[in-house]
């Protein structure tokens, strides 16, 4: 869902101006205890075994990204990796202030939905026949002149490759999208190889590179490692004499991506023991066969102050969160509607960008037809609360983890709804949740998910992390924002603030994937590798319906894809008419759903009409590109009706009578 967000943008545009001053597929551990501290960066002995810069690639500091000479070895953590990026390296904006990359350096690999950077001078995507979003297949072909190399698992990983189409030409980064997460905890080695320019000519390596061919990189000590990349790239048919470059680096483990939502989830269910929250009803209303219930529930409270905007995790020295002391518990808002017959299950509902609470009366249909109950609160970091705090982050993404810890904390205080809802001495216990009678308007222990737009981003995460739901829908879903915002119609009202901190075209490119680092911790990208298998220890593997829109305004489809593939989801077919999409196979590396045995993840396609969606990294507009057909599948009622029929009974069924499905309402 959008929301109208330009008068928040100009007050951040003016708080920019004025105050911008300030100085992956299968996990190797089960385990997720461990904690992982910071590495001084300043500290001689690591300098040597971290690159304050990479000479490999000389247009940006941090590049090629990501990269294990941004890493120092450390028995301690489950990747033997930690990251080590200097403070000086980071991107700056336009107050010299470089991106404080502290809470960074405390992971022991990189970003599992990391796009893969390098700057290649008059690089032609096409001559050098480069897999493009539409033809993802062709990146595993034998000579593809890229080639990701998942040495853990020995296997190739499937991508598609482009030049950033945002920025000018001599600024355009190539940006190589993993079209699958990369596993976590996983070793990655990249190989570029017989690249041309628009004339068809080979472009040469560049001379740091072509002295580590030759046995004497800079520093001298990096030999081993590059004997080691070329070796593994050379037993995977790519020998070095074809090669442009090449890298390897570090996947982020289970436990450095999961290891703080899984501890808050841990302790606060510790102290709560076999009870239900605190709660305090502070309004009620009947309206027709619908009672609207407001009210707050605590939450034991991670973070610092009283956990409001600006408030980050509080940390003991080994980097795990610790309840407040001063402010133990964090007040969390909810708002419910139920039917006034009794005994309903419970969505609980995940609402759109930037949103709050409220967007829960969208969902109004459910109880009115008396099929359920809905209730919902703040997706904390990412709400509407949130927004002006934005100003300042933008202009300093120093100030980042005040956004990704709070969505940390929203994990926990969602998990914390879902109890109230689920245990007899919670919401069920109070005569405002009850009919004249004392009969509950819910059903305890009948808890299902929704999330919308930005609910169905965070709600892969806020699932996989919860032990009071099993089924989950997942609206217009995707995972990693750094691949989803150059893509969405949402992204440049936005976007105006941050260009103007951060103005050259590359480092913006790197600002987004240091802060999808962070972003990790409380959206898909870091969890989605346990959703609809390998759960998490005491969880539970989840079942997930994904409704996707064919060519979505607001969350590119390509995202909405790798999200399908990277849980082992199947989709509906036909999901699309012949000729609609752009794509040499429409929805490659997707396997097709079986109805009569259905996969813990599904996902229906629904097409509106919209034309195909931009194959580079440009959001659709209106009218180029039509409607936006972002929030129609809520005007649907085939769509309604599959979604309410998988909530409540686990099953998905063939609303399309086995066609493609698609829908007229946003011709009507």
């Amino acid at each position: 869902m959008r929301r109208s967000l330009v008068p928040f943008v100009a007050l951040a545009l003016v708080v920019v101006g004025c105050s911008n001053t300030s100085g992956s597929a299968t996990p190797t551990s089960d385990s997720t205890s461990a904690s992982i501290s910071v590495v001084d960066t300043t500290d001689p002995a690591v300098r040597i075994e971290a690159l304050n810069c990479d000479p490999l690639d000389e247009a940006a500091c941090l590049l090629p990204w990501p990269n294990d000479a941004f890493t120092v070895p450390d028995a301690s953590t489950p990747t033997g990796r930690r990251v080590a990026i200097s403070a000086d390296s980071t991107p700056k904006n336009t107050s010299g202030t470089s991106i404080d990359v502290t809470d960074q350096n405390r992971a022991d690999g990189f970003s599992p939905g990391s796009a893969v950077l390098a700057f290649v001078p008059n690089l032609s995507i096409e001559k050098s026949a480069i897999a493009p979003s539409t033809d993802i297949g062709s990146s595993l072909d034998p000579a593809a002149p890229i080639v990701l190399l998942d040495t853990t698992s020995n296997s190739r990983v499937p991508y598609w490759a482009e030049l950033d189409a945002q920025a000018p030409e001599g600024k355009q980064v190539l940006m190589i999208r993993p079209a699958i997460a990369f596993g976590e905890g996983h070793h990655i080695v990249v190989g570029l190889r017989n690249l041309k320019d628009a004339d068809g000519n080979a472009i040469a390596p560049s001379t740091s590179f072509t002295a580590a061919l030759e046995g004497t990189p800079e520093p001298p000590e990096r030999a081993a490692d590059f004997t080691a990349i070329f070796d593994a790239l050379d037993a995977n048919g790519v020998p070095r004499d074809e090669l442009y470059l090449a890298w390897d680096f570090t996947v982020a483990s289970t436990e450095s991506l999961s290891s703080r939502a899984l501890t808050m989830h841990t302790a606060a269910y510790g102290a709560l023991g076999d009870a239900a929250p605190t709660f305090t009803v502070t309004s009620q209303s009947d309206n027709g066969n619908i009672r609207t219930i407001d009210g707050t529930y605590e939450v034991p409270n991670f973070l610092s102050g009283d956990g409001s905007p600006g408030s980050t995790l509080l940390l003991d020295d080994t980097g795990t969160p610790k309840q407040s002391t001063t402010q133990p518990m964090y007040v969390a808002p909810f708002r419910c509607l139920f039917p006034l017959n009794g005994n309903m299950p419970t969505i609980i509902y995940g609402h759109g960008l930037l949103g709050d609470l409220g967007q829960v009366d969208g969902l109004s249909f459910a109880a009115d037809m008396g099929l359920a109950g809905v209730c919902g609160t703040d997706e904390i970091g990412m709400s509407t609360s949130d927004l002006p705090n934005l100003a300042t982050i933008l202009g300093d993404l120093s100030h980042f983890p005040e956004q990704a810890d709070r969505m940390v904390q929203g994990l926990l205080n969602q998990q914390f709804l879902g109890r109230l809802l689920n245990h007899p001495k919670g919401f069920a216990s109070s005569p405002a949740f009850q009919t004249t009678d004392g009969t509950p308007l819910l059903a305890v222990d009948k808890t299902v998910f929704v999330g919308n737009s930005q609910g169905g981003i965070l709600g892969g995460a806020i699932s996989a992390v919860s032990t009071e739901w099993s089924n989950v829908v997942l609206g217009v879903p995707g995972m990693d924002y750094s691949l989803l915002l150059t893509r969405s119609s949402d992204w440049p009202q936005f976007q105006a603030i941050f260009d103007k901190a951060y103005t050259d075209p590359i480092d913006r490119v790197l600002a987004l994937q240091l802060i999808q680092m962070l972003w990790d911790r409380g959206e898909n990208a870091g969890y989605a590798q346990h959703l609809t298998a390998n759960p998490y220890p005491g969880f539970e593997a989840k079942k997930v319906l994904m409704v996707q829109a064919f060519g979505d305004h607001q969350v590119a489809n390509v995202s909405t894809e790798m999200l399908a593939r990277t849980v082992g989801a199947t989709i509906h077919e036909p999901s699309l008419a012949p000729g609609r999409s752009l794509d040499v196979e429409p929805h490659w590396g997707i396997e097709a759903l079986d109805h009569a045995n259905p996969t813990n993840g599904v996902v229906v396609l629904w097409d509106f009409g919209t034309p195909p969606p931009p194959t580079v990294n440009l959001p659709p507009t209106e009218p180029e590109y039509g409607d936006d057909p972002h929030g129609a599948g809520s005007r649907e009622p085939l769509v309604l009706t599959q979604a309410l029929t998988f909530l409540l009974t686990g099953q998905v069924n063939d609303v399309c009578n086995g066609g493609p499905c698609q829908s007229n309402v946003l011709k009507g």
